[in-house]
């Protein structure tokens, strides 16, 4: 498979809808849009694209917490990228074109290579533990925890399988977003599910 169409099958994996952050349709909360196919990426992306600039008015129906989570979802998976020590240029701008097709076009490429350098500098000056403690803050549901996990596994497949590093962050991530270790074996499974579905 060429890493062209590598990028768009992690995309499209990423922008169906995870198995696991279903909630029953009385508890799921997010953009206004219930019942919507699409993943919590996509949802939340939606939000992130129309995020005004600083010195513009916020739009009707603007969602901050929405943009909160986008940017915890891309983070997470940043960290786990980042788990071996380096993210070399060809990860990171295939980091960024995942991350970019799998919002479906409402975030501009400008905007993910941003938010990506933005992440990278915030790692920097305050480390991993605290990054990943930043990434929980965001996170009120389970449902939404699940999908940061299930969108860091995804883009670990960016390089390569899973490393060991790469699952250690996982699990942190798990847990620190009050998930179990065990929930990082599920997101895995699920990946590697889609990826063998998208292969066939």
């Amino acid at each position: 498979m060429s890493s062209e169409d590598k990028i768009h099958l992690l995309a499209k994996i990423a922008r169906t809808k995870g198995r696991l952050a279903e909630e029953p349709p009385s508890t799921r909360v997010l953009v206004g849009a219930p019942t919507s196919p699409g993943s919590i990426l996509i949802l939340a992306a939606a939000s992130y694209g129309a995020k005004p600039a600083e010195d513009a008015t916020v739009p009707t129906g603007f969602d901050p917490v929405a943009v909160a989570l986008f940017e915890s979802i891309v983070e997470g998976a940043y960290l786990v990228a980042s788990a071996d020590g380096v993210v070399d240029d060809e990860e990171r701008r295939t980091l960024e074109r995942v991350v970019t097709a799998a919002c479906g076009g409402t975030v501009a490429p400008k905007h993910v290579a941003e938010l990506i350098a933005e992440l990278e500098a915030w790692l920097k000056e305050e480390g991993l533990e605290r990054r990943i403690a930043a990434v929980a803050t965001q996170i009120t549901r389970k449902s939404h925890a699940r999908e940061v996990l299930r969108i860091a596994a995804l883009l670990g497949q960016v390089s390569h399988d899973v490393s060991q590093v790469e699952r250690d962050v996982l699990t942190r991530l798990a847990v620190a977003c009050g998930l179990q270790p065990g929930d990082v074996d599920v997101a895995l499974r699920e990946v590697a599910d889609s990826l063998a579905e998208a292969a066939s």
